[in-house]
Formats: C-alpha cells, sequence, structure tokens
C-alpha cells in the first residue's frame, strides 16, 4: 500500500491552512491548541501546521505505511480508522483538518489506491462517517477544516452536517478540469 502524495486538493488545503494558522490570536497559542490531522497520508497538512510553530499535532491514518512515514518525520502520529482507536476516544480537538478520500467507487481503480481516494459508493460515506464521529471530538469552541469535492455530492454532505448541528463557511474554492475542491470551516451550532 502506497502513502496518499500531496495534489492539487492538498495544496488547496495547505492555501487555507497557513491563512488561518498565520492568525496573530491563533499564534498566541501555539503550545495550548490541540490539532488532529486526520487522514494524514504524506503528512504535508502537519508538517505545514508545524513549520507555523504549532507543537500539539496529532496524525492520524488508516495506513500503516504512511504512520511509519509520519513517525520518521518526527510528526507524532496514530494508526486508526477515523477515531476507532482507543486512544482517541475520550481526545478533544480545537481544530480537526481532515482531506478524506472524496471520490465515488470506480471499479476499474485498483485495490491500493481505493484507500487513498474512494469514500464509498457514491464518493461521500467516509466524509458522513467523519462528521457524525467528530462532533464528540471537538473542543468548546473547536473547528472542522475539510475539502471536499463536486465530485463527492457537495448537497448530500451539507444537509448531513446540518442536520448533526454544524455550520458550515466556504473559506476557499478551486475550479479543476474535472471538479470543483472546496474547503470549509465546519463548527457546532451551540458552541
Amino acid at each position: 500500500m502506497s502513502i496518499y502524495e500531496p495534489r492539487e486538493d492538498s495544496f488547496l488545503l495547505i492555501k487555507v491552512l497557513n491563512k488561518i494558522f498565520s492568525q496573530r490570536q491563533l499564534l498566541k497559542k501555539t503550545n495550548r491548541l490541540k490539532i488532529c490531522d486526520m487522514g494524514s497520508g504524506s503528512g504535508i497538512q502537519a508538517a505545514t501546521i508545524k513549520k507555523l510553530g504549532y507543537k500539539n499535532i496529532l496524525a492520524v491514518d488508516i495506513n500503516h505505511e504512511a504512520i511509519t512515514h509520519l513517525k520518521k518525520n518526527k510528526i507524532s502520529a496514530l494508526q486508526s480508522n477515523l477515531f476507532s482507536h482507543k486512544q482517541l476516544h475520550n481526545k478533544k480537538f480545537d481544530f480537526i483538518i481532515f482531506n478524506p478520500p472524496y471520490l465515488p467507487e470506480d471499479k476499474r481503480e485498483p485495490e491500493e489506491s481505493k484507500l487513498q481516494t474512494t469514500a464509498g459508493k457514491k464518493g461521500y460515506e467516509i466524509i458522513l462517517k467523519f462528521l457524525t464521529e467528530a462532533k464528540k471530538h471537538l473542543s468548546k469552541k473547536g473547528k472542522i477544516i475539510l475539502l471536499s469535492s463536486s465530485l463527492s455530492k457537495p448537497t448530500v454532505i451539507k444537509k448531513h452536517a446540518k442536520k448533526l448541528g454544524y455550520n458550515l463557511k466556504l473559506l476557499d474554492k478551486q475550479k479543476l478540469f474535472f471538479e470543483e475542491l472546496f474547503v470549509y470551516e465546519i463548527t457546532l451550532e451551540n458552541k
């Protein structure tokens, strides 16, 4: 199994993360903020935030090779299918960043790459599961920074998020040849 290498989606998310984590009020809290880079892959998101001075970052990925790579690059990492690992059960984060697999299933795609790219038969199942689980892992004023695609049925994702009590704010988007990428800030309404 290989590690998801940075692509257009990763670079769009890095652009947004640089804006967010360079804000003066956040920089004052570099040691206190708890940050989770879910589905970390190569660790490019966690490394970007770490370079800005943040220390309390946990990278999570289902792929053992990704975890080995992250640890070799001195990024704290945990192998888990979303929040299933027992060490995550009671953890709360100020930021949860997720660049998920977001493509609908393609029977022709090799099994090895499906884990990195496929979010389920319709392209949104992993994202819906993540949003459901992430709710109990957000700190009082916690935020989710989520990347999604026009290929993963954004209306279904938004509807599910609203049903869970989330507010969504579009932070950036990028039009590609065959899809459009979106980065959302997601917060809980009652927080």
